[in-house]
């Protein structure tokens, strides 16, 4: 798979929208499979400054999410992309947001959550590695 004919990896930001106190995240469909759920997440941008920053623009666009970036999570490297991810704390749901004429959201328990997004292998290893996943032995 390689890099994908770049010279470096993609530097891809991911946000796991959270309500803590339910319990829940917020999971999108892909635009491209509209079958398959996801994360948001997408690359990162210079004007965005910072990773965190870019992870919220993510969440925003792809999910019409607003709220405050509470986690670093881990950062996971594939060979052709390196994601960083980060939990975010949901305050606001915009019912009208750049891609939502193109996705569904859905929030949903965190088995539930991992389900739906264990077809992307690194999307999942993030998800485990959030708060509200249960302890690992």
């Amino acid at each position: 798979m390689g890099t994908k004919g770049r010279e470096v990896p993609r530097v891809v930001c991911c946000a796991i929208p959270l309500a803590s106190t339910s319990g829940k995240v917020l999971v999108i469909t892909s635009r491209k499979r509209q079958d398959l759920w996801v994360l948001p997440k997408g690359g990162w941008e210079l004007s965005d400054v910072t990773l965190e920053r870019a992870a919220s623009r993510e969440a925003l666009e792809e999910a019409g999410v607003r709220g405050n970036i509470t986690r670093f999570v881990t950062t996971i490297n594939s060979p052709s992309t390196t994601y960083h991810f980060y939990e975010l704390e949901v305050t606001t749901l915009d019912k009208d947001w750049l891609e939502s004429r193109e996705r569904r959201r859905e929030w949903v328990d965190y088995g539930e959550a991992l389900k739906r997004v264990a077809w992307k292998t690194e999307l999942a290893q993030g998800l485990m590695l959030s708060t509200l996943a249960p302890p690992r032995r």
